[in-house]
C-alpha cells in the first residue's frame, strides 16, 4: 500500500507539470487553431534559461525563476508577433509547419549554446520540503510541482475570471468572429495566448529539469506528451488539459513502477491511439456538428 501511496503522489505532482504546460497548448489551439509543434522545445528553453540565471548571470534562486518566467513571458509575445502574426490569413498548413521550423531553429540553438549532454541544478530547495510519513517519502521537488502547479492553477483561474484580458481570451476562443465584432483586439489576444504558453511551459520545463536533469532531447521529447494529454482532456478544454496531464502522469508512474520503466514513455501514445479511436474530442471536448 505504501508503494502505491509513493508512486499515486510522484505521478500526481509530475501529471501537474503535464496538466500546465497542456493548458498553454490549448490557450493557442482555442485561440488561433494551431497546434503548436515547438511546444517541447520551450519547454527546454524555460529550463535551460534558468540554468543560466544561476550558474553563468550567478542570481539569487527566487530571481533567477521571476526572471525566466519573464523571459519566457516576453519569447512568446515575440514569437507570435515576429513569426505567427505576418502568416495571419494565410492556410493552416502553413502555421503549423512555421512551429515546426521553429522547433527545430530553438532546438539547434541549445544544442549549439548548451550542447547536448545532461546537465543538472545545483541543489537549492530547502529540505523542509520533503515530506515523510510513514515509509512513504516524498523528496522536495515533487512538493515544489504541487505547490507551484496549484499556486498557478489558482492564479490562472482568477485571471480568466476575472480580468478584462482574460475575458477577451475566452470570449476569443469561444467565437472569434464575434468577439471582433465586439471589438475585442484579436491580435493582442493571441499574442497573449503565446506569452502565457511560454511562461507555463518554461515553468514546467524548469521542475523537470530539476527531476530529471537537463537535456534537450529528453525535455523536447517530454513536449510531445503534450498531444496525449490535450487529446485525452479535449482540445478545446483547458480543464481537460489539467485532467488529462494528472491521468497521464498517474498511468506513467504506475506503470514505471508496476511494470517496466521502459514502458513508461509508450503509454501516453496508447492512451492517445485509444482515445482517438473511441472518443475521438476526448474527455471533455466539444463535439462539432457541421451543416451542410
Amino acid at each position: 500500500m505504501s508503494f502505491f501511496l509513493q508512486l499515486l503522489i510522484n505521478g500526481l505532482s509530475i501529471g501537474f507539470l503535464y496538466g500546465l504546460s497542456a493548458m498553454g497548448f490549448v490557450m493557442i489551439f482555442k485561440s488561433s487553431s494551431v497546434l503548436n509543434f515547438a511546444h517541447g522545445e520551450l519547454l527546454a528553453l524555460g529550463a535551460f534559461f534558468f540554468l543560466a540565471m544561476i550558474t553563468w548571470a550567478q542570481l539569487p534562486i527566487a530571481v533567477a525563476f521571476l526572471v525566466t518566467l519573464v523571459g519566457c513571458f516576453i519569447l512568446g509575445f515575440f514569437i507570435e508577433r515576429f513569426f505567427l502574426r505576418p502568416l495571419i490569413g494565410e492556410h493552416l498548413i502553413y502555421v503549423i509547419m512555421l512551429t515546426v521550423g521553429l522547433a527545430s531553429m530553438f532546438k539547434g540553438i541549445m544544442l549549439l549554446v548548451w550542447g547536448g549532454n545532461l546537465q543538472t541544478y545545483p541543489e537549492f530547495l530547502p529540505k523542509f520540503l520533503s515530506i515523510q510519513w510513514d515509509v512513504i517519502n516524498i523528496p522536495p521537488v515533487y512538493s515544489a510541482a504541487i505547490i507551484i502547479g496549484m499556486i498557478f492553477l489558482i492564479l490562472f483561474g482568477i485571471f480568466f475570471k476575472y480580468s478584462s484580458q482574460g475575458i477577451f481570451m475566452r470570449s476569443v476562443a469561444d467565437n472569434q468572429k464575434a468577439a471582433l465584432s465586439l471589438g475585442v483586439h484579436v491580435q493582442r489576444v493571441f499574442a497573449l495566448s503565446w506569452a502565457i504558453a511560454a511562461l507555463v511551459a518554461g515553468m514546467s520545463g524548469i521542475v523537470l529539469g530539476v527531476i530529471n536533469g537537463i537535456n534537450v532531447h529528453d525535455l523536447s521529447a517530454i513536449g510531445l506528451k503534450v498531444f496525449p494529454v490535450v487529446i485525452l482532456g479535449g482540445l478545446d478544454s483547458i480543464g481537460g488539459a489539467i485532467i488529462g496531464g494528472l491521468i497521464i502522469g498517474v498511468l506513467e508512474t504506475f506503470t514505471g513502477g508496476y511494470l517496466s520503466p521502459s514502458l513508461r514513455d509508450v503509454v501516453p501514445y496508447i492512451i492517445l491511439v485509444f482515445i482517438l479511436m473511441v472518443k475521438p474530442y476526448g474527455l471533455f471536448g466539444l463535439k462539432e456538428i457541421e451543416r451542410v
